[in-house]
């Protein structure tokens, strides 16, 4: 039903068996965070909401669901980034897009193209917060979920 590039599976050192959908499942929710909440087609979140009076019908209800969605999201990426790595992860995004509009690939004077450049690149920085630490203990084999606070 899916493709098997969704269902794929990977045992790890441990014999334990993953699925690679978790990935892509992270991703799409990541983007559509991103793009949910804001883009350049005039469809998204941020201008729903000022549409008529913010605290009519469910507005209220949606504003705190997507202020929930943003607060995890960002303690994602504080916690397996901190502000500095969500940086380095900005500049790599930035310098692809460079290297894209240097080949004449992506046209950067459009106001449209740079809106969606910074949608998808947000989603993208929500996308590696959500994952870091799995992409870092494949990488180095350490795992590892908390720093220590030396008093």
């Amino acid at each position: 039903m899916l493709p098997d590039i969704l269902v794929k599976r990977s045992v790890t050192k441990s014999g334990k068996k993953v699925s690679h959908l978790r990935w892509w499942v992270s991703l799409i929710l990541s983007l559509a965070l991103a793009i949910g909440t804001w883009n350049p087609t005039g469809h998204h979140f941020v201008h729903y909401l000022f549409q008529g009076n913010p605290l009519e019908g469910f507005k209220p209800f949606y504003i705190l669901v997507m202020i929930a969605f943003w607060l995890m999201a960002f303690k994602a990426i504080y916690q397996s980034l901190r502000w500095y790595g969500a940086m380095i992860a900005a500049a790599i995004i930035v310098a692809f897009v460079y290297g894209l509009a240097q080949k004449g690939w992506l046209d950067t004077s459009d106001a449209t193209v740079l809106g969606w450049i910074a949608t998808i690149g947000m989603g993208l920085i929500i996308w590696l917060g959500m994952n870091a630490s799995i992409i870092w203990k494949t990488a180095t084999g350490v795992y590892t979920t908390d720093v220590a606070e030396e008093e």
